[in-house]
């Protein structure tokens, strides 16, 4: 009688298995074929993780330091209308002082814009082709500056802003390709909400007008230095 009804138990289990078995959704086709299912779920889409970019100016305390010594050793030198200021490569930590240097800023911006579309040459100084310190070697020339040849050396001279401070005209540098020294230069256009437009020339496109909103340009930006006050 117990062997009787121990086949009997396992008997009952086994049917009861086979019957949760026969519920089991094994594929999408499967599960449309029943009538279960919905298709009003939101589609899992798969895409790469990038690194967010830093924001800008964001110093750490090491550096702030550094820019606070460079900007605190600056010497000035003033400038008349017919004055013309001559900055050797080797010049560093000075600042130009000029009458009304707002409106020379957005004259300045004025004359490199009159040069969008030239394209781009090595060692360029004039329309018929620029290098991106070419460019801003020429504008600041048109008003008796003449700043050191290369972005490298334009980073040394001028003072390192913070976004509050950065106005049209103003050179604005980046660390491109990789490089740990500064190697691309432009001249501020505009300033708005974090995002900083400028003027500069591209290797691959010339004389254009980007955005630090441009990934690339946010991954590489390094600072902003003001020339003339």
């Amino acid at each position: 009688m117990k062997k009787y009804l121990a086949l009997l138990i396992l008997g009952f289990l086994l049917f009861s298995c086979k019957a949760k078995q026969s519920g089991v959704i094994t594929s999408k086709n499967e599960a449309i074929k029943k009538n279960i299912y919905d298709t009003r779920l939101p589609k899992q889409v798969t895409a790469l993780q990038t690194k967010t970019a830093p924001l800008l100016f964001e110093r750490t305390a090491q550096e702030q330091k550094e820019v606070d010594k460079h900007n605190e050793s600056l010497e000035v030198i003033e400038k008349k209308n017919t004055d013309k200021i001559v900055l050797e490569d080797n010049v560093q930590d000075v600042i130009i002082k000029v009458e009304n240097c707002s409106s020379m800023g957005e004259d300045l911006v004025k004359l490199a814009k009159q040069n969008l579309g030239s394209p781009y040459h090595t060692g360029g100084t004039s329309p018929s082709g620029f290098d991106c310190s070419g460019l801003m070697y020429a504008t600041y020339k048109k008003f008796d500056i003449f700043l050191p040849r290369t972005s490298t050396q334009m980073a040394q001279i001028g003072r390192i802003l913070d976004l509050k401070d950065i106005r049209p005209g103003d050179l604005i540098f980046f660390r491109t390709n990789g490089k740990h020294h500064i190697n691309h230069v432009g001249m501020v256009v505009g300033v708005n909400d974090e995002e900083i437009t400028f003027i500069h020339s591209s290797t691959q496109r010339g004389v254009i007008i980007s955005s630090t909103k441009e990934a690339y340009y946010n991954r590489t930006f390094a600072q902003v230095n003001r020339i003339i006050e």
